[in-house]
């Protein structure tokens, strides 16, 4: 098959399509045809060498969510057949025409997608409703704050709080705030001229936000506690921010808060089963009603995912930055 595989790391000139072995499915694996993949800020992060191959034994490739057609069974497999249409979350290797994952981690592509939308959705929408409904609590009536709303993580969470009758508000640049407000926001910051805590306290009426979904770090974690309501959540997914800096931990006890961090990609295999299972039971059904709908920036063909990781890098997307495999 081809595949990148990572020979070095540095910047999106060494992602290079080249031959890789097929892989052969385990007993209660399928073997899947990949159509489409979507990129991710830890795929970047390998790439430059700061993230560790998955399987150290195998060709490093990248990738952490596909969208593709059953070809092959394992000999255990009971949910699936060649032909069907499925989509997941994998710890690495969907930046390739082919893939293995465990049958109950597959989760079935909504009827009438196409392969680019499908291969939106996984990894942002799960990240998002597992850190805001499933690890923050949030329900009906309730406020979250959601750091970079135009990011995927963004776009997919300001959806699920809409569809889940939280209310949300989110911070974003100047030029993304139009985008997330017909998303659903109720409330939009430009943190290049507002202050979050200050909007975040004025749209609750002083309460604060019950659950805080960031991905930043660093200056923003003592804000987050700052504009966080008596009990509140904090979920951290991401540390974009970089190096860490001082926190006053103290701040924490009057508003009797919680910080919790959270992986996607590191979790165990059975895990990772039991969230993607839940979300197929519990939200994927959204999607066919069109209550919620994967949001796609751009899509790219495999010969120019270069070209994509350079988007990214930019961080000029509004939502997920698709790579179609012909």
């Amino acid at each position: 098959m081809r595949a990148v595989v990572l020979r070095e790391h540095g910047g999106p000139e060494v992602l290079v399509i080249t031959d890789s072995a097929d892989p052969a499915p385990a007993p209660e694996e399928v073997l899947v045809r990949v159509h489409a993949t979507a990129l991710n800020r830890a795929d970047l992060l390998q790439r430059m060498g700061m993230y560790p191959n998955p399987f150290p034994a195998d060709d490093e490739i990248p990738g952490l969510e596909f969208a593709g057609e059953v070809i092959g069974c394992g000999p255990r497999v009971t949910m699936w057949r060649p032909g069907d249409r499925v989509m997941g979350i994998v710890s690495g290797g969907a930046y390739a025409e082919k893939l293995v994952i465990h049958e109950r981690q597959a989760m079935a592509v909504p009827d009438g997608m196409t392969w680019t939308d499908a291969a939106a959705i996984p990894e942002v929408f799960i990240t998002a409703w597992d850190a805001l409904v499933v690890q923050g609590g949030l329900t009906s009536g309730r406020w979250a704050m959601v750091h970079a709303g135009a990011s995927g993580v963004g776009t997919a969470a300001i959806q699920i709080c809409t569809a889940i009758g939280a209310r949300v508000i989110v911070t974003c640049s100047a030029g993304k705030v139009q985008a997330c407000r017909d998303l659903g926001a109720d409330a939009v910051v430009d943190y290049g001229s507002q202050d979050f805590v200050a909007e975040a306290l004025s749209v609750t009426g002083g309460a604060g936000v019950d659950v805080v979904l960031d991905v930043i770090g660093g200056e923003y974690v003592e804000k987050n506690v700052a504009a966080l309501a008596v009990k509140g959540r904090i979920i951290q997914v991401g540390v974009m921010a970089g190096k860490p800096l001082p926190f006053n931990v103290g701040m924490l006890l009057g508003k009797r808060a919680t910080i919790t961090g959270t992986v996607l990609r590191a979790r165990p295999t059975e895990e990772k089963i039991a969230i993607s299972r839940r979300f197929a039971a519990e939200m994927l059904p959204l999607f066919s009603t069109g209550a919620m709908r994967p949001v796609v920036d751009s899509v790219h063909p495999f010969a120019d995912i270069a070209a994509a990781h350079a988007r990214m890098a930019s961080n000029a997307n509004v939502g997920k930055i698709v790579v179609s495999i012909p």
